[in-house]
């Protein structure tokens, strides 16, 4: 089964990304990581993101296009990134979330992927 890892990084922690004395640390522990995880023959796509900083926010409120800079300003956490693995079940995807380098600081949300949508019939 497929589950998403949707990793939340604290502001801290995306701090670590370019601070010159703790950047070593912080990539270190994300390439670890990766590297677990692809020896296990997990992972099915995945990807780091840019701070939220570089996001843009799209609502469509009565009709019009509401467009903001960031994410919402309240986050305490933000999406650093995210996994698809494939593995047997729920138990096996919290084991592997329990790894992420952002648990100690952030989050891990572990969700079910749906599966593929059928094409509708003609």
């Amino acid at each position: 089964m497929q589950y998403i890892l949707l990793l939340n990084e604290s502001p801290n922690e995306l701090a670590d990304r370019d601070h010159p004395e703790r950047s070593k640390t912080y990539w270190g522990a994300w390439s670890a990581f990766i590297g677990a995880i692809s020896k296990a023959g997990i992972i099915v796509n995945g990807d780091g993101l840019l701070g939220p900083e570089t996001a843009t926010t799209v609502r469509l409120r009565d009709g019009k296009r509401m467009v903001q800079d960031g994410p919402f300003a309240d986050t305490k956490e933000v999406l650093g990134g995210y996994f698809v693995i494939e593995v047997p079940d729920l138990d096996a995807a919290l084991e592997w979330a329990a790894k992420a380098p952002c648990v100690h600081g952030g989050s891990v949300e572990v969700r079910p992927v749906m599966p593929p949508m059928r094409a509708p019939k003609a």
